[in-house]
Parts: structure tokens; C-alpha cells; sequence
């Protein structure tokens, strides 16, 4: 009998661990989630007495830059986000442009250099235009994060 009841009990026990460890294999690959898509964020602080010559260009040659990229399938999309700054060193813009995957990042320099030549004339000019740029803005950083989609 006492053989029967150890046999029972490690069989109950083996059954109960691996009931418990199904769901932990389960979330461990991603099974409760998809991967969404790639955003990338650049916070940018304008310099004082400029914030609408900034908007300007946004509003002018970011635009077409951007729609030109979301046209050849670059990027799923793009906002411009206005934030409060909470300190002198806050951003008070955040330009956060999506993309479809990591995938979609392999070799975009060249890409987007393309778009910028069509756009500003040449890629001499779009460099210069950056350089200007720094006259009325400061990039303060950026990072690059992926959406996770819930099941």
C-alpha cells in the first residue's frame, strides 16, 4: 500500500509541475503577444524665439520628406508631438516616425538619402539644411523601441 501511495503522490506531483511550467513556456515565447511595430522618437528642443521657424519646417520640408518615405514604403507613418518642457533641458517637441519592422531599418540611410535629394534638391543641400537647422533646434536624443500587441 505504502508503494501505491508513493507511486500516486510522484505522479501527482510530476503532473502538477508540469501543469505550472506550460504556462510560463507559453508567455516565454510570445504567445500572448505580437510584435507591433518599430517607432523611433527624437526629442528636440527648439532654442528660444524659434519654436514656429521650426514648425515652419516641419510643416514644409519634414512633411514632404516624410510623405515621400510613407509613398516608397519606408515608414507606416510619422507625428509631430508638442510637449510642455518640464525643465531647461526637456524636449518641447518629440518626432516619432513608425516603421513596419527591425527589417525595416537594414540599409535606409541610402534610402532616405534618395528621398532627401528628391526633396531638397541633393544630398549636399539636405546636409546643409541639417546644418542650418542647428540654429533654431537641438537635438537632445532619440531611441528606437518596438510595440508589443496583446493577444
Amino acid at each position: 500500500m505504502k508503494r501505491v501511495t508513493s507511486i500516486v503522490c510522484a505522479a501527482a506531483a510530476l503532473l502538477g509541475v508540469s501543469s505550472l511550467s506550460a504556462p510560463r513556456a507559453a508567455l516565454a515565447d510570445g504567445r500572448d503577444w505580437n510584435d507591433g511595430p518599430v517607432i523611433n522618437v527624437a526629442s528636440i528642443r527648439t532654442v528660444d524665439g524659434h519654436f514656429d521657424d521650426y514648425m515652419h519646417w516641419l510643416a514644409t520640408t519634414f512633411k514632404k520628406t516624410q510623405e515621400a518615405a510613407k509613398k516608397a514604403g519606408l515608414i507606416t507613418g510619422y507625428r509631430v508631438i508638442v510637449v510642455e518642457p518640464r525643465g531647461p533641458n526637456d524636449p518641447d517637441i518629440y518626432l516619432v516616425v513608425e516603421y513596419k519592422n527591425w527589417a525595416a531599418l537594414d540599409n535606409l540611410g541610402g534610402k532616405l538619402d534618395k528621398i532627401d535629394a528628391e526633396v531638397e534638391g541633393s544630398v549636399e543641400a539636405a546636409a546643409k539644411s541639417e546644418a542650418d537647422r542647428a540654429k533654431i533646434r537641438t537635438v537632445l536624443g532619440s531611441r528606437t523601441e518596438q510595440e508589443a500587441i496583446l493577444k
